[in-house]
């Protein structure tokens, strides 16, 4: 009898680990998952700003360049 309660216990144990092992390893992957989710996004974000950045540099060439040439005297 006593064999068959420490079976029990240990079988009841094991089976608690092992679901508060697999919430662990659920809430591991979800926090994996969310930082790679932000970093995707702060990759975008950069991407973006760098093409703001960027074409708002060529706006200004333009605009300088359009400017230069109507002020320059004409032959």
């Amino acid at each position: 009898m006593a064999n068959e309660t420490n079976g029990v216990f240990s079988d009841l144990f094991n089976a608690v680990g092992a679901l508060l092992q697999n919430v662990a390893d659920t809430l591991i992957s979800g926090v994996s998952s969310a930082s790679s989710v932000v970093q995707s996004c702060t990759d975008l974000c950069g991407t973006i700003l760098t093409n703001t950045i960027n074409t708002a540099v060529q706006i200004i060439q333009s605009v300088s360049t359009g400017i230069t040439t109507a002020i320059a005297p004409k032959k």
